[in-house]
């Protein structure tokens, strides 16, 4: 077991992983969950901290708070995407991402996608240091990923959990799917709900595909590829027909995939490289005149020797003059009578 967990994997896959998880939590804050600026203006009894909240404990947030949060995240979450200071700025941002989502959580509604992306910014400082592209092995970093992994997979499984504990088998036969269209649906989602019995169907399928999720551990690296690339399948049309959307859990589930793979600084480096000084050449607006003077060679000739010989053939294969025979002792003088 502790083999398992601890499998090592490429420092490049653990550091594309922790860039991709710290500036999404730069994004989280300017394009997904700038409202939790907005709490401050509700009242202070409307405030009932989670259980976490509660045990810490820790203060009602104000407007001084609330900001100062924001902008210290923002910063630090943008220079621990470096890979710079990891355990430093790593479990400074992991704190300050956890008390934002305790305010963001503490009126109301708790929102389970975003359990997946706390787990991993809780193990990522314990991964040391990381460069991209180092095809050196971490059993660290591998750590840190499966724990990852598993926190994934635990948000689909324990759902399920949730849908048997409070609403027990009426969930798969009853309207859940229906209600949610009606509430937030698409034009996709009303073509489909007007198949019979297909939204009962797929309440089935969901149930099953989350309590057979932790069988991903199980399958070869193909088929588990294979079957995280249906998770996100099943998240698309989630958004494409209830606008429902797991965008911190989605990126938390990258910790699946070959990361080290994907370099797109490299990438950009190459396709700049593809162009060679003879096509940059060719695209000069103003190229180069040279002058010929009068009964000079043209540029790219090369004058005849001599000894009477042709003109050297270039490398083409096609001479760039037309060869030029030397009739000088040719002519002999016409016989006597």
């Amino acid at each position: 077991m502790t083999r398992w967990l601890t499998e090592a994997v490429p420092r490049g896959r653990v550091a594309a992983f922790r860039t991709l998880v710290y500036l999404f939590v730069a994004a989280d804050l300017v394009f997904f969950t700038p409202w939790v600026r907005d709490r401050v203006d509700v009242p202070g009894n409307l405030y009932q901290p989670l259980f976490v909240g509660r045990v810490l404990p820790l203060p009602t947030p104000t407007a001084t708070l609330v900001s100062v949060i924001f902008w210290a995240l923002l910063l630090l979450a943008l220079l621990a995407a470096t890979g710079r200071a990891p355990r430093l700025l790593g479990w400074t941002v992991f704190a300050l991402y956890l008390e934002w989502m305790i305010i963001a959580m503490s009126y109301g509604k708790v929102d389970h996608d975003r359990f997946a992306l706390l787990v991993a910014l809780a193990v990522l400082p314990t991964a040391g240091r990381a460069r991209h592209g180092d095809l050196t092995r971490s059993e660290a970093g591998g750590w840190a990923l499966r724990v990852t992994q598993i926190s994934v997979i635990c948000t689909y499984f324990l759902a399920a959990w949730a849908k048997f504990r409070f609403g027990g088998l009426d969930w798969a036969t009853g309207s859940v799917l229906a209600k949610a269209i009606i509430r937030r649906g698409t034009d996709l989602a009303d073509l489909i709900a007007q198949v019979p019995h297909l939204l009962l169907v797929a309440q089935f399928g969901i149930l099953a595909f989350e309590l057979l999720s932790p069988l991903v551990f199980v399958l070869p690296e193909r088929w588990r590829l294979a079957t995280v690339g249906f998770f996100y399948s099943f998240h698309l049309v989630t958004i494409a027909t209830i606008t429902i959307s797991f965008a911190p859990h989605l990126v938390a589930m990258t910790s699946f995939l070959p990361l080290e793979k994907v370099r797109p600084v490299i990438a950009l480096r190459r396709l700049l490289a593809r162009r060679s000084p003879s096509d940059r050449r060719g695209l000069d607006p103003h190229p180069p005149v040279v002058a010929t003077q009068l009964g000079a060679d043209p540029p790219g000739v090369t004058p005849a020797p001599p000894t009477g010989k042709p003109a050297a053939v270039p490398a083409t294969g096609r001479p760039d003059t037309a060869p030029v025979t030397d009739v000088v002792g040719e002519c002999q003088p016409a016989e006597g009578p």
